[in-house]
């Protein structure tokens, strides 16, 4: 595993900087860099590229199907299911884009972009999306407010594995090793939630627009699987799109806050530090920066939010350099050594490690 953490000595964990009152320099800090990112013009559109984006995937989605039509009833189908996993996990990436106002200078055609390459071509609830994933970008690993980090079949905080006893218990002490069996899970488990949420929130804005476009989407893939193929490999071929469609996206933010510090609840921190703090960057090229759509940059993606994706790439040095001028810890590494990262830290929550500053990457960020 390869790690930076920049001036290390100079930053501290997140959880004293809540100690730490305020200076000038912290609440200008973060007006300083966005002002350097505005002047690089980082911050402009870049609506050619996405509409290449969805042609290129939309293209993808059409091959994928006439493929399925042309190979018929032939366990060559695997090979088709895996194909529409990436492509439907590119058009996660896509909604996540559009919902983040990324992709075009207008507010409606962000959100209703969001809503088609969601419903459409995922079969996820952008709406149901956009809210829990707007929570998390506002406390990110902060107890309390990140819902990432929510109780449940995982426990990503002490307090959470603690509170645990019996069965709950001893598989909360080996969680990290079924990390990467659940991600398999996680695809039917967005699908789940998403119906879950449009079904209950009658609040929820185009809640039946919505409504349509999902359960249209999965009834008629279902339908048309089944149909087409015998039991046995519709079953098969529905495991295969639904595993590594999970494991794809689960698998492209997962690494990008586990294991880092947790803030605790009521905890108040600047901007910058907050965000930049628990966030970790992943090494790689165009290819890692294609698999997982731009969340390698997380550390500028939480910074800027509404930055075009293949703006993250220009702006890292940028924030790299800021955070190394104001004795910000700014991590970065590589994929593997992020897994490994993740896999270590869930076990020893779940075995009862108290101090969530104690794993060996949060403590190049002590004083």
């Amino acid at each position: 595993m390869t790690s930076t953490s920049i001036d290390p000595s100079t930053s501290a964990p997140v959880g004293a900087a809540v100690r730490r009152p305020r200076t000038a320099r912290q609440t200008t800090s973060y007006a300083e860099l966005s002002r350097r990112v505005q002047d690089a013009g980082l911050m402009q559109r870049r609506q050619g590229w996405y509409w290449l984006q969805i042609l290129l995937w939309g293209g993808a989605f059409a091959g994928v199907w006439t493929a399925f039509a042309l190979l018929g009833d032939s366990w060559w189908q695997l090979l088709v299911a895996a194909g529409l996993a990436v492509v439907m996990a590119q058009f996660g990436f896509l909604g996540h884009d559009a919902a983040h106002r990324q992709v075009f200078a207008s507010v409606t055609w962000n959100d209703w972009a969001a809503r088609v390459f969601a419903g459409v071509f995922a079969g996820l609830s952008a709406g149901w999306w956009g809210h829990k994933h707007n929570r998390h970008h506002s406390g990110p690993n902060q107890e309390g407010r990140d819902p990432d980090i929510a109780p449940g079949v995982l426990a990503f905080t002490p307090a959470t594995a603690a509170a645990r006893t019996g069965a709950g218990a001893w598989f909360a002490a080996r969680q990290g090793w079924a990390f990467f069996p659940l991600l398999l899970l996680e695809g039917l488990a967005l699908h789940v939630a998403s119906l879950q949420v449009l079904t209950a929130r009658r609040d929820l804005r185009h809640r039946r627009v919505e409504l349509a476009l999902v359960v249209g989407r999965l009834a008629g893939y279902v339908a048309v699987v089944v149909l087409v193929l015998s039991p046995g490999l519709a079953a098969a071929f529905l495991a295969v799109q639904l595993g590594l469609f999970g494991l794809l996206l689960g698998g492209s933010f997962a690494p990008n806050h586990k294991g880092m510090p947790i803030v605790p609840e009521g905890a108040r921190i600047d901007f910058l530090r907050r965000q930049v703090l628990v966030s970790r960057n992943i090494d790689g090229g165009p290819l890692t920066d294609v698999a997982m759509g731009g969340l390698n940059y997380q550390i500028e993606h939480h910074l800027f939010p509404s930055m075009p994706r293949p703006n993250l790439r220009r702006a890292q040095p940028i924030v790299r350099a800021f955070c190394q001028e104001n004795g910000v810890g700014y991590t970065q590494t590589s994929l593997v050594g992020s897994y490994r990262i993740v896999v270590r830290y869930l076990n020893r929550v779940g075995l009862g490690e108290r101090d969530p500053f104690s794993c060996p990457l949060v403590a190049n960020s002590r004083n």
